[in-house]
């Protein structure tokens, strides 16, 4: 195996790059899964303040249970 790949510098880039992936794939899944749920109807210029509150609860929640995941997950190991 080349030694240029099992370098530290080069394991950090790919956790990094890893990291970047999952949390671009997170802001997906919430936005979809947010907007799904709280805009029902064809959106103006503006969200109205029950679409806007709604979100703001949607993705709290979302994150907040992803935080206890990760928790869980860690405590697993």
């Amino acid at each position: 195996m080349d030694s240029s790949l099992s370098s530290p510098e080069l394991q950090r880039f790919l956790a990094q790059e890893k990291e970047k992936a999952m949390v671009n794939e997170m802001v997906a899944k919430l936005t979809s899964e947010c907007w799904d749920k709280c805009i029902t109807s064809t959106p103006g210029s503006k969200f109205s303040s029950s679409e806007s509150s709604c979100l703001a609860n949607c993705a709290q929640r979302y994150l907040d249970m992803t935080a206890i995941i990760m928790k869980r997950f860690q405590s697993m190991q």
